[in-house]
């Protein structure tokens, strides 16, 4: 084994410095830590956790980026978090920049267990459970917010659905104070496309609690037919207004954009007093449905913003209500330990089963899922997908398993759920709020600038340095956690936050107008 201390000239950078003051170990059973800061080639660390009393750092080592404590032979697993995130590649030695360059997920093999790490979840008392102000609908559903919805069932009819809803400018709206505004949701497919899971899209945004009413505008001729979407799905809206059905409007059938236009804006102007009628009232926190999402990751998503919303999840499953975890190939490496939270076996291979169908899905196309990594995930110090899978898992808190959903499937188990979805935001978030999640919390590294309507996001920076400098568009700064700040005490802070947002608060993309271009539903298959 090489000797950790072959620096020993007296320049400042050979300068004893304490390990815990400049590196973070976070599991005994890993071999490489993360720098808090910047060291440079020749920083002395002493009392690292293992195996010796004092490191020598070998390179410069950004931010964020993995030391190695100990030599890790070519083929070892590298640790992380205690589990492993890639195999080293060339040998390493203590103190060596460990990242990219040495660390590969080739060859790594994972076990998978079913159903074994499942604890029953507490459940507080329903007469001591928190409360928030949403919008009650008639099936039952609460809404955090109340838009009225322009959907297009085509590209072809994208631009008349945005010059109805446009149409409705703040100043025309402020006779309807309880409305939050009225939402253009377009989409750039034709025809054809996988149709059946754009359709479950559309009619979950169409019955989404945070939809008070809604106008489907189509073109006449595509396959994504919107008399098609009615009789199918059984839509109705505002029923007294309109008995036969919601309005589909048709261009073609209209006479063209002009006249059609004309028709969505007549029916919206119908819709609104209905829509305003509703106000909001006290709720049960049982009735949050959070889509848990992760954009722009680096090393630190898995130790503080991560762990804090996983905390919050947790609190929040313990009252009742349900949090979906989603993006299939930001699983991949962690799916192991979704899989033994499972609540039953079947549960947990429904969850490997997509996992493998991703598998085979890359493998068809030439990638490997280990390409899931930007640019800026590496630049942060995330080195393999397992890596940046194992931080983002811990979104989901600890709660069991309770169900597995295809994409914009409506989720109606209670307690923690997964939903498949590409690794894009806001292809996976449209997912799940057309699933059913009213809220997103969205944890962010680099400085995603994500938002979503119908659904406030909130972003949760995973550093102080991120969340100071984008202070407009970050609601929530867990980087504390890496100054001392107590876990539990900001995941409080977040649940906090979720009431108020969800009770009418706007988040920080509401408040610069964000979320509507980022309504974005799967295409599955391409277009012909």
């Amino acid at each position: 084994m090489s000797d950790t201390t072959t620096h020993t000239d007296a320049s400042p950078q050979a300068m004893p410095v304490p390990f815990a003051n400049v590196a973070l170990c976070l599991d005994d059973r890993d071999n490489v830590a993360i720098a808090k800061c910047e060291l440079q080639a020749g920083n002395l660390l002493v009392d690292p956790p293992q195996p010796h009393a004092r490191l020598t750092v070998r390179q410069s080592i950004p931010p964020g980026h993995k030391v190695a404590l100990r030599e890790i032979e070519r083929g070892q697993p590298v640790l992380r978090y205690g589990q492993v995130l890639g195999l080293a590649t060339q040998a390493i030695q203590p103190g060596e920049h460990v990242h990219i360059h040495n660390v590969s997920v080739h060859g790594v093999d994972r076990e998978h267990a079913f159903a074994v790490d499942v604890e029953p979840v507490a459940l507080v008392p329903e007469s001591e459970r928190r409360t928030f102000l949403g919008y009650r609908r008639e099936n039952g559903q609460v809404g955090t917010r109340n838009y009225l919805a322009v959907i297009s069932t085509v590209n072809c009819s994208a631009h008349v659905t945005r010059a109805i809803a446009y149409h409705f400018t703040p100043e025309r709206l402020a006779a309807f104070p309880n409305v939050d505004g009225v939402i253009a949701l377009t989409h750039p497919y034709g025809c054809p496309i996988h149709y059946p899971v754009l359709e479950r899209t559309l009619v979950g945004m169409a019955r989404h609690p945070n939809v008070g009413a809604y106008v489907l505008v189509g073109l006449g001729c595509e396959t994504n037919q919107a008399g098609h979407l009615v009789e199918a799905y059984g839509l109705h809206c505002c029923e007294d207004l309109f008995p036969d059905g919601p309005p589909a409007l048709v261009i073609q059938e209209l006479g063209g954009i002009r006249k059609t236009v004309q028709a969505g804006i007549q029916a919206v102007e119908r819709l609104l007093p209905a829509v305003n009628a509703v106000e909001r009232t006290v709720q049960p926190i049982s009735d949050l449905m959070l889509a848990l999402q992760c954009g722009g990751s680096d090393s630190w998503s898995g130790v503080t913003a991560n762990p804090v919303v996983g905390r919050m999840a947790d609190a929040l499953v313990r009252q009742g209500g349900t949090v979906v975890l989603a993006e299939t190939p930001e699983i991949y490496g962690a799916e192991h330990l979704l899989t033994r939270r499972a609540v039953d076996a079947n549960i947990g291979h429904k969850l490997l089963a997509l996992v493998q169908e991703w598998e085979a899905y890359a493998r068809r196309v030439g990638l490997e899922l280990d390409d899931n990594r930007s640019v800026g995930n590496e630049a942060g110090g995330l080195t393999t997908i397992f890596e940046k899978s194992l931080g983002a898992v811990v979104k989901a808190g600890s709660t069991p398993l309770t169900g597995v959903y295809q994409y914009a499937e409506q989720v109606t188990a209670q307690g923690f759920a997964f939903m498949n979805s590409p690794g894009y935001d806001p292809v996976s978030v449209t997912g799940q709020v057309a699933g059913g999640c009213n809220l997103v919390v969205f944890t962010t590294g680099r400085g995603s600038v994500f938002g979503f309507k119908p659904a406030p996001s909130l972003k949760v920076s995973t550093t102080s340095a991120l969340y100071e400098r984008m202070c407009d568009d970050m609601d929530l700064d867990a980087g504390r956690v890496l100054d001392g700040a107590d876990v539990d005490g900001v995941a409080a802070e977040l649940l906090d936050l979720v009431l108020a947002t969800a009770s009418g608060q706007p988040s920080k993309s509401e408040a610069q107008g964000v979320g509507e271009a980022e309504f974005c539903p799967w295409n599955v298959e391409g277009t012909l």
